[in-house]
């Protein structure tokens, strides 16, 4: 992050695009999209244009230095990520945009997405919720009938849940992802 010269970072200024405008852009080649989601989430549903850049493995320098002199915008599924994307491109220098609404506003707003046959039937987070509380319940069911000890299975997918809700990284949606019925049909 740029700062200024009392060492302060520098407030960016990160503009929200609306759908509708992003798309003429797009059509005009006036921008590049760049979609901050996981992989698993780029493969289940994706605008056309959108190259995926995963926040977990984001690198601004990379990302910079492939599209020079592009105008950047970041979309996610509802726009957190994607602000959180344009602040760690900034610099301080120049305008940064990310999508409003995410992929989310952009289908509210009547636009295309393309899904993939391949795509799973069940997104991933909805099967880290089912696995989730399947572990949990079994933990207390356990630790009820059997010992008090298997209460740990739920304390801990619990603790992981309150991890993947801080830091944005759920390592069961990553173990989830690469299951085979979670393979795509198609590359991406």
């Amino acid at each position: 992050m740029a700062r200024d010269t009392n060492g302060s970072p520098e407030k960016l200024d990160i503009s929200e695009v609306p759908p509708e405008l992003l798309q003429s852009w797009l059509e005009s080649d006036a921008a590049v999209l760049v979609d901050v989601r996981e992989d698993f989430e780029h493969a289940e549903e994706r605008i056309d244009s959108a190259e995926s850049h995963p926040l977990s493995k984001f690198d601004a320098a990379e990302l910079r230095g492939k599209h020079e002199g592009k105008r950047i915008v970041f979309h996610c599924r509802t726009g957190k990520r994607s602000h959180n994307a344009a602040g760690r491109f900034g610099d301080g220098s120049e305008t940064v945009f990310h999508m409003a609404g995410g992929i989310d506003g952009w289908k509210a707003a009547g636009l295309p997405t393309i899904r993939p046959e391949g795509a799973p039937k069940l997104p991933i987070m909805r099967q880290v919720q089912i696995t989730a509380g399947a572990l949990v319940a079994t933990g207390v069911a356990l630790g009820v009938t059997v010992s008090p000890w298997f209460l740990v299975i739920s304390a801990f997918v619990g603790c992981g849940l309150m991890f993947a809700g801080i830091t944005g990284w759920c390592g069961m949606a990553k173990l989830l992802a690469v299951m085979p019925w979670n393979k795509r049909g198609c590359a991406v």
